[in-house]
């Protein structure tokens, strides 16, 4: 199963980072944002992916390309220009590198994957946001149903944090999901191909018209996660998550890097509680 991570935004909000290079290869714990996605998805068995790209995809592409030699260790013959590559960490990933246009919306991108998706259901997410969630619960919920498309929904913490008080005391002051808030896009989609047809061109916005028309003619559902989840759209949050991953507290971080290309899935840790619905195999 093909998963699409858009990553062609101009990420102005986090522009002490995304001067030379696109939000997702900002960096949490020496590796881009879209690497920890990508770990995500194939401890899950999902390591087929096609990635849109727009504002400085070269930088995208000359990490990938170079992925292998600077994970692993090298002999070079100046002479011949032959370089071996001994161990090292080689995930055995399928990766699509598409230039999706500088400024494509989020709607356009998705269209512009159709050659590379296939015929068939497939994943999406953003190139900036991580979780702990289950994706082949994700998955098996999406099947369940049987509609066209199915989008996580997240409480993600207050901004600021909630004090809370007895009298004039503050008894605990942490941050907690946005309980009264509701529920936000989470991206984490699972999608039928059909979905498609509801986007119009390069200029269509996938969180307004296809959303709301699927929305409108019954074909969306909420997966409701109330685990772990934070978008990086601003060098608060990028703080924040390094600062849960230098403390050796990082949630999104399932998979044990030594086996993260051998993973089936099989041992996917499901930390929210809701209810479970009968995973079928990863295709």
């Amino acid at each position: 199963m093909k998963v699409g991570i858009l990553a062609g935004g101009l990420g102005t909000r986090l522009a002490e980072e995304t001067e030379s290079k696109p939000k997702p290869m900002v960096e949490i714990g020496g590796r881009p944002i879209m690497w920890h996605i990508m770990m995500h998805y194939a401890h899950y068995g999902f390591k087929d992916f096609a990635i849109a790209l727009g504002y400085k995809g070269e930088v995208i592409k000359k990490y990938m390309v170079d992925y292998c030699s600077l994970n692993s260790n090298l002999t070079v013959n100046l002479e011949s220009g032959q370089v071996q590559m001994h161990g090292g960490l080689r995930p055995n990933w399928t990766i699509d590198l598409i230039d999706t246009g500088l400024h494509t919306n989020t709607g356009g991108r998705i269209k512009r994957l159709i050659p590379y998706m296939g015929n068939e259901t497939f994943m999406l997410t953003w190139g900036d946001g991580v979780s702990d969630i289950n994706l082949q619960d994700l998955l098996a919920f999406h099947r369940h149903h049987g509609k066209l498309a199915t989008m996580t929904v997240v409480r993600p913490p207050t901004r600021f944090g909630l004090p809370v008080l007895e009298g004039d005391r503050v008894i605990e002051f942490s941050e907690k999901p946005q309980i009264k808030e509701g529920w936000i896009n989470g991206a984490f989609f699972v999608l039928e191909p059909q979905v498609f047809d509801y986007i119009g061109n390069d200029n269509t916005l996938w969180e307004k018209e296809p959303l709301e028309t699927l929305a409108k003619d019954g074909q969306l559902m909420a997966y409701q996660y109330d685990g772990f989840w934070q978008c990086m759209d601003t060098l608060r949050d990028k703080r924040r998550l390094q600062t849960l991953w230098d403390g050796g507290n990082a949630p999104w971080k399932i998979w044990e890097e030594s086996n993260a290309s051998l993973s089936n899935g099989s041992q996917g840790l499901h930390r929210d509680g809701t209810r479970t619905y009968a995973a079928s195999p990863t295709t």
